[in-house]
């Protein structure tokens, strides 16, 4: 048979419906459509304008609603808000194709686990849960950036009703965008995740807002330089997105944050106690753990 005649290899994903067509959202999107991964992409959202935007941008073919994306997509990506997982798999459910694989994006797992099985029921193997550990302080489809997920890392956490075959297929979806997939449980990514995600935005957040909120800001901000601006980046995210995170992950969000201030503790005593050697000791292991931690990541 002449090459012409063959039937052209179908994408990795024929059809994807983005669900919340942002920066992750986006990103993934246009990750696959760079990799020639995807075939025909559909975007749903509550802002009709961003929408548009995304459909400009050449992110998504065409705009779709919750019941258009459940019977024609083979992939739903929900990257909305974790407090939204429950109603718009409520809303998928009755027109989800047996065949349609279901994922999020949420930064936390086992509500999001608990809200997925209260919507889908019998369904549920239809949903394997994920989270890209990627992101930026910019919103929007403007954001949406191809190279967001390269050499970045992406959680699953699967379900015990989860097919293997399906599974396998995710991770072969992530691994198109360039990432490096990890599989653990929910309870354990939360509690990982606590640490090295949500408490630094709080603290960030935190701060941002005493100083934001301090009599002579102004002079301050005019002030700030390269540690200030570094530190208060991520402040900068989606309050909507953060409360959400913060909301569902409270338990190990709280608890992560008294370590934080038993640490804090612990310095504040040293300087104090004007104790030269004790901060110097606890400043010095601190920061040879940063750079360790950035020659392995490259960061």
């Amino acid at each position: 048979m002449s090459q012409a005649g063959r039937a052209a290899t179908p994408p990795l994903v024929p059809v994807l419906a983005v669900v919340g067509v942002g920066l992750i959202g986006g990103s993934f999107a246009a990750a696959l459509r760079e990799r020639g991964a995807v075939g025909r992409i559909l975007g749903v959202g509550r802002q009709r304008g961003s929408l548009m935007q995304a459909l400009k941008l050449g992110l998504i073919d065409e705009i779709a609603t919750l019941e258009q994306a459940a019977s024609q997509a083979d992939l739903i990506m929900l990257s909305a808000p974790v407090g939204a997982t429950q109603s718009l798999l409520e809303g998928l459910l009755p027109f989800l194709r047996a065949d349609t694989l279901v994922t999020d994006a949420g930064s936390t797992k086992a509500d999001v686990v608990q809200a997925a099985r209260a919507a889908l029921g019998d369904r549920i193997a239809q949903f394997i849960p994920g989270h890209p550990v990627a992101g930026a302080e910019k919103a929007g489809p403007e954001a949406a950036d191809p190279g967001l997920y390269r050499a970045r890392k992406v959680v699953l956490t699967p379900l015990p009703e989860n097919r293997n075959t399906d599974r396998e297929h995710l991770t072969c979806v992530w691994e198109a965008c360039g990432a490096q997939v990890m599989v653990m449980e929910p309870d354990v990514h939360d509690k990982v995740l606590a640490s090295v995600s949500h408490v630094p935005h709080f603290l960030s957040s935190v701060f941002m807002w005493q100083v934001a909120t301090a009599a002579d800001s102004d002079l301050r901000m005019a002030l700030a330089a390269s540690g200030f601006r570094d530190f208060t980046r991520i402040s900068a995210g989606s309050a909507e997105v953060w409360r959400d995170i913060f909301l569902s992950n409270r338990a190990a969000v709280l608890s992560e944050l008294k370590e934080v201030k038993d640490a804090l503790l612990r310095a504040e005593q040293a300087l104090e106690d004007a104790d030269g050697p004790a901060l110097e000791k606890f400043l010095e292991r601190a920061a040879t753990a940063r750079r360790l931690w950035g020659s392995r990541s490259g960061m």
